[in-house]
C-alpha cells in the first residue's frame, strides 16, 4: 500500500479530532470515491479502523467518567443482534455484482445525507432539550435499545451511524444528559459494535489488513493534532464546512 492511504488515513483523522464526526462519515467515501475501493472492502476495512481508533477515546472518556455503560448495554442489546442479521444478510448476496455495489453505494449515499442533517441540527437539539420546558421520553430503555438496533444494521451495512446519528438520537431520549456524557456513551458503545460488524465483515473477506495498517499510520497522529486545534478553530464554520462536504459526497453516491 502506498503512502497515499496514509496521507488520506491523516487527512481523516484531522477532520475527526476538528469536529468529533466519526471517521465512518469521512473514511468510506474516500475510499470508495478517490481511490475506487470495492465498497465491501471498503465499509469493511473502515469497521475495524473505527474500532481501533475510538478504543483510544474510550480509555480517554472512561477515565474522566463520561460513560454511561448502562445506557452503553441497552445499545448494544439492540445492535448486535441487528449487525448479526446485516452479517448474515451480506453473506447471502454477491458482493461483486453490480446491483450490489450500486446498492451498497445508496444506502451509503442515503446514510451520508442524514448524518450531515445530524451534524447541522445538532446545535439546535442541544438547545431544545436543554429547555425545562422539553419533556424526556418515556420508555427510554426500549428506545435506547431500538436506537441501538437501527444503528447496528446501519453501521455493519455502510459504516456509517455511530457517531453523529448516534449522538443526536441520544440527545433527544436523554436531554439532561451532559454533552460530553452523551459523546463518551455513544463512542463506548461504537467501539465493540464496530469491532463485531468489523469482524463479521472479515470473515467474508471484506478486510484489507494492509489498506487498515496504512490508514491507522497516518490517521493516529491526524485525531491528535486535530484534537488540538479544534479549541483555536471556529466550531460553527467547521460545522458547516462538513456539513457541506457529507452532502456533496452522500449526493455524489446516490446519483453516480
Amino acid at each position: 500500500m502506498g503512502i497515499e492511504y496514509s496521507l488520506s488515513g491523516f487527512v481523516v483523522g484531522l477532520l475527526v479530532g476538528l469536529t468529533g464526526v466519526g471517521g465512518g462519515s469521512l473514511m468510506t467515501p474516500l475510499l470508495v470515491i478517490l481511490f475506487k475501493i470495492n465498497p465491501a472492502v471498503a465499509i469493511g476495512t473502515d469497521l475495524l479502523y473505527a474500532a481501533i481508533t475510538k478504543s483510544f477515546g474510550v480509555i480517554s472518556h472512561n477515565k474522566f467518567g463520561h460513560i454511561d455503560w448502562r445506557i452503553v448495554v441497552r445499545l448494544l442489546i439492540g445492535s448486535i443482534p441487528a449487525s448479526i442479521l446485516m452479517n448474515l444478510y451480506i453473506q447471502d448476496i454477491d458482493l461483486s455484482s453490480e446491483i450490489t455495489i450500486s446498492f451498497i453505494e445508496m444506502s451509503l449515499g442515503v446514510a451520508l445525507i442524514f448524518t450531515s442533517l445530524a451534524v447541522l441540527s445538532q446545535p439546535l437539539i442541544i438547545k431544545k432539550t436543554k429547555n425545562k420546558a422539553w419533556k424526556p421520553f418515556k420508555h427510554t430503555n426500549g428506545f435506547t435499545i431500538l436506537l441501538g438496533f437501527i444503528l447496528g444494521g446501519m453501521v455493519t451495512l455502510t459504516s456509517v451511524g455511530a457517531g453523529a446519528l448516534g449522538v443526536t438520537a441520544l440527545l433527544i431520549i436523554y436531554p439532561r444528559m451532559q454533552i460530553k456524557n452523551i459523546i463518551g456513551t455513544d463512542i463506548a458503545h461504537a467501539v465493540p459494535l464496530t469491532l463485531f460488524a468489523g469482524l463479521g465483515h472479515y470473515h467474508l473477506g471484506n478486510v484489507d489488513m494492509m489498506l487498515l495498517g496504512s490508514l491507522l499510520l497516518g490517521s493516529i497522529p491526524g485525531i491528535w493534532i486535530g484534537s488540538y486545534l479544534s479549541s483555536k478553530i471556529n466550531e460553527n464554520k467547521l460545522r458547516y464546512i462538513l456539513v457541506l462536504v457529507l452532502l456533496g459526497v452522500g449526493t455524489e453516491l446516490l446519483i453516480n
